[in-house]
């Protein structure tokens, strides 16, 4: 597992796409954080509010653009190995519980380094680092990273995968708003497999996210198992 999901997040690093998106990253952490005080005069925040606008920027990226972000660089994460039958390969070398592991904590870790050092960046204007916020993000993160894996998994093609993370990405989170406002019964309800209904409580419901999470893994994780490869 270790060896997977080192080879998984240095490889991540080395793409085109991956440095535009730390980029990205990195100067929406910037300029959110060093322009905040413009926010707090405009919209005259005040209280909790006002504590968190420095990290207002990069949370509204992951929260709108975070899934697409996942998804554009990991969509293949499993299903390139079965495209490229180096997965037989590798079932040989160790078991399919490490290869899926490995997969995810290599991605996970990927982004916990950027989501870290961007709060970093934040945390030099606000002269602090928002652990709960902080923790709402890579619980987020999470998240996404466990669907993608999920759908890298039950599709063998990337470039279905492909397809898929960008009308994923684009369409969840504001389907997603959308569910908590609804009265829709019949919809209503799937707000609760999603991540927004927890991000918009102020107190630790976000934890369900991460078991969320682990049950898209588990499902994974049982499709994987009894896969021919």
């Amino acid at each position: 597992m270790f060896v997977i999901s080192r080879r998984e997040f240095f490889g991540l690093f080395k793409g085109v796409k991956s440095i535009i998106l730390i980029a990205i990253l990195f100067l929406t952490s910037y300029y959110s954080a060093k322009f905040a005080h413009f926010l707090l005069s405009e919209l005259e925040l005040t209280g909790k509010d006002a504590e968190n606008v420095h990290a207002t920027g990069l949370l509204a990226l992951i929260l709108f653009l975070g899934q697409l972000f996942v998804m554009a660089l990991s969509h293949d994460c499993v299903n390139r190995e079965t495209h490229d039958r180096t997965i037989r390969f590798l079932v040989t070398r160790t078991s399919r519980f490490s290869i899926l592991g490995g997969k995810f904590v290599g991605v996970w870790l990927f982004w916990l380094a950027s989501i870290t050092i961007s709060f970093l960046l934040v945390s030099i204007y606000s002269r602090k680092l928002d652990f709960f916020i902080y923790s709402q993000t890579l619980s987020t993160v999470t998240y996404y990273i466990a669907l993608t894996v999920l759908l890298s998994v039950l599709i063998p093609k990337p470039s279905i995968t492909m397809f898929i993370g960008v009308v994923i990405g684009l369409s969840l989170p504001g389907f997603g708003f959308w569910l908590n406002y609804t009265s829709n019964m019949w919809l209503s309800w799937i707000k609760y497999v999603m991540p927004y209904y927890y991000l918009m409580r102020d107190d630790y419901s976000f934890l369900v996210i991460i078991v969320l999470a682990g049950l898209m893994l588990g499902a994974a994780q049982l499709v994987f198992h009894r896969r021919d490869f």
